[in-house]
């Protein structure tokens, strides 16, 4: 299995062959350098650890430092691994550079990323409420709740609102992975990947690129 860290550019569009429009997401994807090789004698289990975009050494602490100096490298801003089986030993080695070419053969990928953040949120807007009518005497109260004292009674529990109740609250700024994107072009010169269909994330954002598990 294959895995990049990269940022989302943003999204644009394309036309295939016959013509029609494909709406794209552009990843800048890599290189990640290797920081770390884990196998089961050492960590008792298989896994490479990549790292993502140089950062000044003066914004890490001494033991981020030293862990980048043992690649021979300055200190990355993003640190994430990528599972190997136990069956499998790892192919790359401390220091090498990964690159987008790792999918030149893969039809579809997976792409990780945390999506936008929205803030503090209504119940309309965080789980699609209908809200109180327009007319007929609701005064203030168009877009509120209504009644939780049901819930509010949890016997033996404690007298707060029963877990799992649609309440006003945080919205977005969760971890999401969308699957099975194709891979719709690959720019080696630029880390360029092209997948179809829009990802999770702000432009900017950091984002996980796998090979697909199920394509």
């Amino acid at each position: 299995m294959a895995m990049l860290l990269g940022r989302k550019v943003g999204m644009t569009r394309l036309y295939d062959e016959a013509g029609q429009l494909v709406p794209v997401t552009v990843i800048q994807a890599g290189p990640c350098i290797v920081t770390q090789v884990k196998t089961t004698e050492t960590d008792g289990y298989n896994a490479v650890q990549l790292g993502y975009e140089d950062v000044k050494p003066s914004r890490r602490k001494k033991p981020q430092i030293g862990h980048a100096q043992k690649a021979d490298k300055v200190p990355k801003k993003l640190l994430r691994e990528m599972r190997l089986p136990d069956s499998a030993e790892p192919e790359y080695k401390l220091g090498d550079s990964i690159t987008v070419s790792v999918f030149a053969e893969t039809g579809s990928v997976d792409v990780t990323g945390t999506g936008k953040g929205k803030g503090f949120a209504g119940v309309m807007k965080r789980h699609g409420f209908g809200g109180f009518p327009a007319s007929h005497g609701t005064e203030r109260k168009h877009r509120a709740p209504g009644s939780i004292s049901s819930f509010a009674s949890n016997a033996g529990h404690g007298g707060s609102p029963k877990k799992g109740k649609r309440m006003a609250g945080h919205l977005g700024s969760c971890r999401a992975t969308t699957k099975n994107h194709a891979l719709v072009a690959i720019d080696e010169e630029k880390n360029l990947l092209v997948v179809k269909g829009p990802v999770p994330g702000p432009a900017g954002g950091y984002c996980i690129v796998r090979s697909a598990r199920k394509a």
